[in-house]
């Protein structure tokens, strides 16, 4: 029996680390950041061309700051809030 529930004991944990790795938190958060990165840096350097279009806006700047303040948000909310492990289901009682 003592092989039996260290090897359940094992599963849950793995259980725990694969919800908390696969939190969808951390994929949406970690995307937004890259992605906010890429189109930042696209709007540090805007060309005329795109501020004409935008109508003197630079909109690649504002829209990667706004990624990049939306990744951190659900980033920051990942780790001050973190996933509970999933509770192990109750026994039945035998009879």
């Amino acid at each position: 029996m003592s092989d039996l529930q260290r090897e359940v004991t094992d599963l849950e944990s793995k259980s725990a680390t694969a919800a908390r790795l696969f939190d969808i938190r951390r994929i949406i958060g970690g995307l937004f950041v890259v992605y906010g990165i890429i189109v930042t840096i696209a709007g540090i350097s805007p060309s005329d061309a795109d501020l004409d279009k935008a109508q003197g806006v630079n909109i690649n700047l504002w829209t990667g700051l706004g990624m990049l303040a939306l990744g951190l948000f659900f980033l920051g909310w990942m780790w001050l809030r973190p996933t509970a492990p999933p509770t192990p289901a109750d026994e039945e009682p035998s009879q």
